[in-house]
Formats: C-alpha cells, structure tokens, sequence
C-alpha cells in the first residue's frame, strides 16, 4: 500500500462513512475488508482504501489481467484522481509534488 498526505483540515470530509460514499459515487461499488474499502473499476481489479489517520491515508490497487482499449484505461486513471483528489484533498499535481519533496528529504 501507498501513503498519501491528507491536506490539513480535510479528515473531516473523509472521517467515518465519508470515505465509503466517496468510493460508491465514483466507482459505483465499495465493501468493507478488515477496516479497510474495497471497490472496483474499469481495468483495476481493486481499489483498496484505509485511513491510517488524521493526516495519512493508504491507497492500493490492483490491475486486471487482460487487455483492454486507450479509452477504458483513461476512464480508470480519471475515476481513481478523481477518488484520490477527494479523499487526500490534493489533486495529481500537488501529490506528486509532495512526493519529490519527500524524496528529497529522504522520508521515503
């Protein structure tokens, strides 16, 4: 699993049931595993989601065997940005600049 920052103030609107509507609105499917969300969609097999806490968050997932078309992949990618902007409260680009910055520190 994957570590992302939780932007500050934002566990609020991922605390308790936040976190499984989050994942219903954008994949359509969540279930709940050993205190973690499970979902599905498009060419991931699964989308696994735990808070670990306030300012942490565990995201990982799982491709599908198989091939599939530029469209279906691109589809997938959008819908999980999509869920990791709303759970994290950082979009793709501030993600990934938080992650440089780490990497630099040498913190991962």
């Amino acid at each position: 699993m994957k570590e992302f920052d939780i932007k500050k103030g934002w566990y609020g609107k991922i605390e308790g049931e936040q976190l499984p509507k989050i994942m219903e609105d954008v994949f359509g499917n969540v279930a709940e595993e050993d205190c973690a969300f499970v979902s599905k969609f498009g060419v991931l097999a699964r989308i696994e989601a735990k808070i670990l806490s306030k300012t942490v968050i565990a995201i990982d997932t799982v491709n599908a065997e198989g091939t599939f078309n530029d469209e279906m992949i691109l589809d997938s990618k959008r819908a999980l940005n999509k869920f990791m902007e709303q759970a994290t409260g950082f979009d793709a680009k501030a993600r990934m600049k938080r992650e440089q910055k780490k990497a630099k520190e040498g913190k991962i």
